[in-house]
């Protein structure tokens, strides 16, 4: 019995492997795929930039005195104008009113060598008088106006720095942390108290190597700035929301890198871009061309290169491709694939050339 049983079981299990083959459909690897379709792509380089902001001021003190006031908060933002820092005002004061009076008191020196002045022409055309006296007296006056001149420039110095003892933003923009606290002495040799930066727009620096430079200037005997897009990416892979114009190429190739640098306006009305943030930046230009662009995900590697899986007549197949740099989430494929190939995105991971596929059209990722 246990013979024939045994017996029973082989030829089912025979039957079942003869049902399969048969059938490759049951046995058929459910896979994702999009169909490779043409895209507009315009040229498109990467590089890395830094944030800077238009405007950046350090905040120093013009005179030397107590700090005794703290008139912000870090990191708030601020406008033109504003009050930072106080310092106090007692000998600064005092500086303006020594000053006035030693105005008042040769604006009294003066109105006597005039009058003494006028007197002695007075007398010299009368001919009572010397012609000496009249020039000693012509010479008094002249310097009575002279300890004018001095007195004036006293005080406007004295009001000058009264009026430095408030410190103020020179610009509006966002600003830092304080380096110095009330209580202590500040002056022009204190260092920076703190820092503001301009917000809106930003600027975004980065350098482009001679090679790149030369290839721009081959295609195009003068480069149309006004035509190139710049769009920045962060450190997380997400895009930031406004495009930039390049603004500045320098004149002057880094001996040290040999590259040139290249700058760009962004406008930041949300603050969402930092003075010293480090950023990628893709740079596009020229007209757009139709490329056939997949998903990043449908790239496989090997020690031969880059390939992809596609479905071909219910089967899996191998397509080596040359790629020609990434275009929105997408790849654009220069060679390897054809309108209408449908190129396996998910599902990849056992495929084998001549597996049988089940395809799934997924929503289009480029």
């Amino acid at each position: 019995m246990r013979t024939l049983a045994t017996a029973v079981l082989f030829l089912c299990g025979a039957a079942s492997a003869l049902h399969a083959q048969s059938n490759p459909a049951a046995t058929a690897v459910p896979v994702g795929i999009v169909t490779a379709e043409k895209k507009p792509v315009t040229k498109s380089l990467e590089f890395v930039g830094r944030v800077e902001a238009v405007q950046r001021v350090e905040i120093k003190s013009r005179v030397t005195g107590y700090l005794e006031k703290i008139a912000f908060k870090e990191g708030d933002p601020i406008r033109e104008g504003a009050p930072l820092y106080g310092i106090e005002k007692g000998l600064f004061e005092a500086a303006v009113g020594q000053a006035e009076g030693a105005l008042a008191k040769d604006q009294s020196a003066k109105t006597l060598t005039a009058v003494q002045l006028q007197r002695a022409e007075d007398l010299l055309a009368k001919q009572t008088g010397t012609q000496v006296t009249r020039d000693q007296a012509l010479a008094a006056d002249q310097s009575a106006e002279g300890a004018l001149l001095v007195d004036n420039a006293n005080l406007k110095t004295a009001k000058i720095n009264l009026g430095y003892t408030d410190i103020t933003s020179p610009i509006s923009g966002k600003i830092g942390k304080t380096n110095i606290t009330v209580g202590n002495v500040v002056g022009p040799d204190t260092g920076p108290l703190t820092v503001v930066v301009s917000q809106d727009p930003m600027y975004v620096s980065f350098p482009v190597s001679q090679r790149e430079f030369l290839r721009a200037q081959q295609t195009s005997h003068k480069i149309d700035l006004t035509g190139i897009k710049v769009i920045l990416n962060f450190s997380d892979g997400s895009s930031y929301k406004h495009e930039g114009k390049i603004n500045f190429v320098d004149v002057q190739v880094d001996r040290a890198t040999d590259t040139i640098l290249v700058r760009a306006t962004f406008p930041n009305p949300d603050s969402g871009l930092v003075d010293g943030q480090l950023v990628r930046v893709a740079v596009e230009s020229g007209t757009a061309e139709e490329k056939i662009v997949i998903p990043q995900a449908a790239l496989i590697s090997d020690q031969e290169g880059i390939y992809v899986f596609v479905a071909d007549g219910g089967k899996a197949a191998i397509r080596r491709v040359n790629t020609a740099g990434a275009s929105g989430t997408g790849v654009v494929i220069d060679q390897g694939l054809a309108v209408g190939d449908e190129v396996i995105v998910e599902g990849t991971q056992t495929l084998r050339p001549g597996t049988p596929v089940k395809a799934s059209p997924l929503p289009s990722r480029s």
